[in-house]
């Protein structure tokens, strides 16, 4: 298997002692070759495709070949066959990875009705597969199946020049500080004003939403009814100069807006720019 990667450090806080222990593991990254059947390159996805369809096959002829219905298991042996040699046209550099020796053993076995021999041949190839699921099946799914904002711009209200997504998150993150340190400090023009700037933002924010998700649901679930409910109390609780209505409203809309969508987007999208710069040397 190919072995290309860097190495990653774990560290592991052990709270209840007050020590560190560090471990290290190498991450193996995948042909570069692979990208060309995930998205962006490829509207099909025709790799995940293919895997879900090796899956379904393997269970298909492990199933009929356990009930010894032959001609079934023959037909779901010719699928699954098809799909497992694609993988050496899809990635060239796996090919030597095939086990074709224990896939025309399928073969044979699904034409004769051997059930115990397509069993074992099967059992054999899910081995080659757990090991290249066990090595690159991680880091293919941060490469090639999270989501990519670096390329987003978004089209800022009363600006014709857009920004970048980051910039934006950034102005974003400096609003809510704003607005917190301005309340505490009793300068309430600020603090309405740093809300007002904030809503705006976050209202140009949603409008990216579009670029990954084909409807209104992920954008409400992140800035919907319960984020705008608490900026309205936030906006209250400024006016009146309340600081534990302040912090309470600032607090939740955090969470609605901010902790829940860096939950879905954030780490992994880190992760996957800690993998991005680094090139194959096999």
């Amino acid at each position: 298997m190919q072995k290309t990667g860097y190495l990653v450090w774990i560290v592991v806080g052990l709270l209840l002692s007050g020590g560190v222990s560090a471990a290290e593991k190498w991450l193996s990254l995948p042909p570069a070759s692979l990208a060309q059947w995930y998205k962006p390159q490829n509207e099909r996805q025709v790799w995940l495709h293919t895997m879900f369809s090796l899956r379904r096959e393997m269970q298909a002829v492990t199933e009929y070949a356990e009930a010894g219905n032959q001609p079934l298991m023959q037909k779901w042996s010719e699928r699954f066959s098809r799909h497992y040699l694609s993988i050496a046209e899809m990635v060239p550099e796996w090919k030597d990875e095939l086990e074709y020796e224990w896939l025309d053993q399928l073969q044979k076995a699904s034409r004769e009705g051997d059930s115990q021999l397509a069993m074992k041949a099967l059992k054999k190839m899910g081995q080659g597969c757990n090991a290249c699921h066990r090595e690159f099946r991680a880091t293919v799914a941060l490469l090639h199946r999270t989501p990519d904002f670096s390329g987003i711009k978004v089209k800022r209200s009363g600006s014709e020049a857009p920004q970048s997504y980051q910039a934006l998150m950034r102005e974003l993150s400096s609003l809510v500080n704003r607005i917190k340190i301005a309340s505490e400090d009793k300068q309430k023009a600020l603090a309405l004003t740093s809300l007002a700037q904030l809503n705006q933002g976050l209202e140009d924010l949603g409008g990216v939403c579009a670029s990954c998700h084909k409807d209104d649901a992920p954008k409400a679930r992140f800035l919907g009814s319960l984020t705008q409910n608490a900026l309205k109390e936030l906006k209250t609780g400024l006016e009146l100069e309340d600081q534990k209505r302040v912090g309470r409203s600032l607090g939740s809309a955090a969470v609605y807006a901010c902790a829940r969508c860096h939950a879905v987007h954030r780490s992994l999208y880190d992760m996957r720019a800690q993998l991005e710069p680094w090139e194959s040397t096999d």
